[in-house]
């Protein structure tokens, strides 16, 4: 799995830790209506920037962001999966100085640009 699939979690996956899946709960909240509306694209950021107070969902985003880059997402449905290259597209093209912020935050020593670059480069991602 790509780093965009663990970057997927950084907006939409507000789920809490389960035995072998994240929830589905939340797979259809509509990524592109977050992604494009800067509040509510902020509101997420922010909490996991550590610039703002968090609400309940986003705070269980941020506790489960670990664990998701750690094992590539394993427990992402496939459509938390898609929904997280398109997170990532969006940001790299139109808010890249908040990736490479929050890139600083969870992946400070380049571990995970480095374990994931490959896959990221053949779905024609540039990190």
């Amino acid at each position: 799995m790509s780093r965009t699939i663990a970057f997927f979690c950084l907006f939409v996956l507000v789920c809490t830790y389960a035995a072998s899946t994240y929830t589905t709960k939340y797979d259809n909240i509509d990524v592109e209506e977050i992604l494009n509306n800067d509040r509510l694209y902020k509101k997420y950021y922010d909490c996991l920037a550590n610039k703002a107070n968090c609400t309940p969902d986003g705070k269980e985003l941020k506790d489960i962001l670990p664990d998701a880059l750690k094992t590539q997402c394993a427990k992402c449905s496939e459509k938390q999966k898609k929904g997280a290259e398109k997170v990532v597209r969006f940001m790299l093209e139109n808010k890249r100085a908040d990736f490479d912020a929050l890139e600083k935050i969870y992946d400070p020593s380049g571990t995970y640009r480095k374990k994931y670059a490959a896959e990221a480069k053949r779905r024609g991602i540039n990190v």
